[in-house]
């Protein structure tokens, strides 16, 4: 794939655990896409990802959080 931002793979849900993502005992999170700003602050968790519409999902959220179009 040719894309201009980072896909995290977490086999150790390291990162999920800290960003809340996994709870209630549960073993793995659910899929979900962490929006986050070139400050390294989380602007956005979509925790309800659709497979079959999520790319247009991703580029929605990015518009509505003003990231510009490359």
């Amino acid at each position: 794939m040719e894309l201009d931002y980072p896909i995290l793979s977490d086999p150790d849900r390291e990162t999920a655990e800290a960003y809340g993502l996994i709870s209630g005992g549960k073993k793995f999170s659910s899929r979900a896409t962490v929006y986050i700003g070139r400050d390294g602050k989380i602007l956005f968790i979509d925790s309800a990802v659709k497979p079959g519409s999520h790319g247009a999902d991703i580029a929605a959220k990015l518009e509505e959080l003003g990231v510009d179009e490359k």
